[in-house]
């Protein structure tokens, strides 16, 4: 059987193009090498709640027209991302507001929030900074940096912060009004029953193959489809052949308790490098579960290895031009397009992904 695209990937993007060409009249094979559909957005019941099996995914956007279409396949609740930093045994209040500088300083005036951290700013007298500490230190003050942002740091990145580019940080928002809700954008929330469901409405009408591995699908299968659009990682697409893509990886350790709230919050970050996990997830939170137990996920930030999931890429200089010359390959293949997040070697939001793959499909079947 012929078909007019080959998606490889029943990821957001694969599953976001799928639904386009499908409505266009085309006839698509999804194909995925895990056993289930929805890449890093895919939810397991567990104990009767939606557990973010690949970490928590919370849905965020202030494009209306990507709102409306997300809505099209789930009803979303009103969650708002407000997470808690833990140092220790103080707890602070994620992002950077008043509520942080107040528990931080005893303190309840923005004035005086803003006359520690410029005192602190002046006391460095950081002008050019040459690392990501520097960088850190010179936006934020000694307090904010030492407590939330240092350990964190290095857990994410497996590396001292002395010795990660400044460039990493650009900015680090303080806002000195009382507001924990982490994201600015006009519309948030967690798709009710989960972001499986979503993807499986979006894949309805298209051929759905688990559990297959494109490169030797492709030996067997060479002439399957007229396009192929590809959502894995593009240095292996092209073996290698240029050297590896650097990424950091997350592991993720969930235990089910025999209780029915462990930490009050979906999420706790864990700021002081000694406490080897960079945040505990507890999933019923995010849907406001009313269940006799929990389940909890600790994550931990790794290096990436080769037949590990890979999950950021690390956008420093060396990678960046190695990403530019396997973007020259792949702009001369033929009938092939790259897209996602290891098609295209970028950290996307949930809602970048699903215009990146909109405006491909407008593009590809206009």
């Amino acid at each position: 059987m012929k078909f007019d695209y080959l998606i490889v990937g029943a990821g957001l993007f694969g599953a976001v193009f799928a639904h386009e060409a499908t409505k266009a009249g085309k006839k698509c094979l999804v194909i995925d090498k895990r056993n289930h559909i929805a890449g890093n957005i895919y939810c397991e019941k567990i104990e009767d709640i939606n557990v973010h099996k690949y970490g928590a995914h919370i849905f965020h956007t202030s494009n209306k027209k990507i709102w409306n279409y997300v809505n099209e396949f789930a009803e979303f609740n009103n969650y708002i991302n407000s997470p808690v930093a833990r140092y220790k045994d103080e707890l602070y209040n994620l992002p950077f507001n008043m509520n942080t500088f107040s528990k931080l300083w005893n303190i309840a005036t923005p004035a005086e929030a803003k006359a520690i951290i410029e005192k602190q700013k002046a006391d460095l007298n950081i002008s050019e900074p040459k690392n990501l500490e520097e960088q850190a230190l010179s936006l934020v003050g000694t307090d904010v940096y030492e407590k939330l942002i240092k350990g964190y740091t290095e857990k994410q990145w497996g590396r001292d912060c002395k010795d990660l580019p400044a460039f990493i940080i650009k900015r680090l928002p303080l806002r000195f009004i009382y507001d924990n809700n982490y994201f600015n954008d006009r519309y948030q929330g967690i798709p009710i029953g989960g972001y499986t469901e979503i993807v499986e409405k979006m894949l309805e009408g298209s051929q759905v193959e688990l559990g297959v591995d494109y490169f030797e699908f492709k030996k067997l299968h060479p002439d399957i489809a007229e396009k192929t659009i590809y959502t894995g990682m593009i240095d292996e697409y092209f073996d290698f052949e240029l050297g590896h893509l650097e990424y950091r990886t997350v592991r993720f350790e969930t235990e089910v308790l025999d209780t029915d709230n462990y930490q009050g919050n979906a999420v706790v970050n864990y700021t002081e490098r000694e406490v080897p996990y960079t945040r505990i997830i507890e999933h019923k939170h995010f849907e406001f579960g009313k269940q006799p137990k929990t389940v909890i996920s600790k994550e931990y930030s790794s290096e990436w290895k080769p037949g590990i999931e890979p999950y950021y890429p690390i956008n420093d200089e060396t990678n960046g031009k190695l990403f530019e010359q396997y973007k020259e390959l792949a702009d001369k293949e033929e009938n092939v397009i790259f897209g996602g997040r290891l098609g295209n070697y970028k950290y996307y939001d949930m809602d970048k992904v699903i215009e990146a793959a909109l405006d491909c499909a407008e593009k590809e079947l206009a």
